[in-house]
């Protein structure tokens, strides 16, 4: 197996709660850092929400391999970042045997 072409910086962000300045809350996104990235597409379809087509579209994401628990890895829920491109990963698993590389199920979706 060759090694991934990583070529994309993206950034790493988790969920987290942050106060909205009146007692409250509003979830926001924290950057965890960057990490270089080869991006593949995958398959897409077309969706309606709320009345308003959604274009859902699935990559897969090989960054570089962290152990479990480093703020490195990356984890379903969190999101990598492309400037104004949003992707969702969905799941995490090892993408080499020796753990050397990460492969990252993700979605992004954009009104149309």
């Amino acid at each position: 197996m060759s090694a991934p072409r990583l070529n994309r910086q993206l950034v790493l962000e988790a969920p987290d709660v942050l106060s909205d300045g009146s007692g409250g809350y509003v979830q926001g996104w924290v950057p965890l850092g960057t990490v270089w990235a080869q991006v593949t597409p995958r398959s897409g379809r077309e969706t309606a929400q709320s009345g308003a087509p959604v274009s859902r579209m699935g990559f897969r994401v090989i960054v570089r391999g962290a152990p479990s628990g480093s703020t490195k890895r990356p984890a379903a829920q969190q999101r990598f970042r492309d400037g104004d491109r949003i992707f969702t990963i969905e799941a995490v698993a090892e993408h080499d045997p020796d753990g050397r590389y990460l492969a990252c199920a993700v979605q992004e979706e954009q009104v149309v």
